[in-house]
């Protein structure tokens, strides 16, 4: 099958395909994927930390995915041409950003990678291993 651009869809489908995930439901009916009871995907309400710098107007389209490690978060985020993005809200936070308006720079492949990296980050050691030695097989 041919690479082809990411979409939110995307998003959904991967975080849910993983293991012992459940999806709840924010407050306001935004989606967020946990493993264990720990949040490895979360779709973001409009928050002042995240804005259109010429209006003011706050994102309504930040997805949060978490990430392993600070240097995994600095490799997203410090190329120019990457749609991930952080704020001082998230400094120390090991997640990164991205606005789903966006995902069309990054492929499905990329996608997939990213979001089971982030469910590999906040799954048990167990589950973690599990999985990982069902992908080798």
């Amino acid at each position: 099958m041919p690479e082809r651009p990411a979409r939110v869809s995307d998003v959904h489908e991967i975080a849910a395909s993983m293991p012992h995930v459940t999806r709840i439901e924010g407050p306001k009916g935004n989606s967020i994927y946990q493993v264990g009871g720990k949040s490895f995907v979360f779709f973001r309400t409009p928050q002042p930390d995240a804005e259109d710098p010429e209006t003011g107007e706050r994102y309504a389209d930040v997805i949060m995915i978490w990430v392993e490690s600070e240097s995994d978060k600095l490799a997203l985020i410090q190329d120019p041409g990457s749609p991930f993005f952080t704020t001082d809200r998230f400094e120390g936070h090991l997640s990164v950003l991205v606005r789903a308006s966006r995902l069309r720079a990054i492929s499905r492949t990329e996608l997939t990678e990213l979001v089971q990296d982030a469910w590999l980050s906040r799954a048990s050691t167990r589950r973690a291993e599990r999985w990982l030695a069902e992908q080798d097989g």
